[in-house]
């Protein structure tokens, strides 16, 4: 005796990422886990940057040239905004451990808060590096 065949249900697959509206709870999951990657390669090139500064006095004048440059500003203005992305997110993340904001409406307006406090902080480090 043969098992019987399972049918397949028709189901619209949907694989076009620019159609799919994710909600403001995963925009926030994700751009966390992309400001902690952003985040981990920057501490190679913060250390590396330490390490020509300590170096010797020419080292250090090296180092401030290099940093002197608007792209390596904005660099830096980019790795300071995704670090403090990371850290209130990462705070967000342990309220939610917590219990606090797991409810859809309070997980949304923790989400918004996030990303109003991290445009704060954003505006800051442009300030501090330019």
């Amino acid at each position: 005796m043969s098992k019987p065949v399972k049918e397949r249900k028709s189901r619209p697959v949907n694989l076009d990422l620019q159609t799919i509206s994710f909600p403001i709870t995963a925009i926030s999951s994700i751009l966390h886990r992309v400001s902690g990657v952003i985040t981990f390669v920057a501490v190679g090139i913060l250390l590396w940057l330490l390490s020509m500064s300590l170096s010797s006095p020419m080292g250090f004048m090296e180092a401030a040239d290099i940093i002197d440059s608007f792209f390596v500003k904005f660099i830096l203005w980019g790795i300071l905004t995704a670090l403090s992305y990371h850290i209130v997110g990462g705070i967000r993340h342990l309220c939610m451990d917590l219990g606090y904001f797991e409810e859809l409406e309070s997980g949304a307006k923790s989400a918004k808060v996030s990303f109003i406090v991290t445009a704060v902080l954003s505006l800051l480090a442009g300030i501090l590096v330019w």
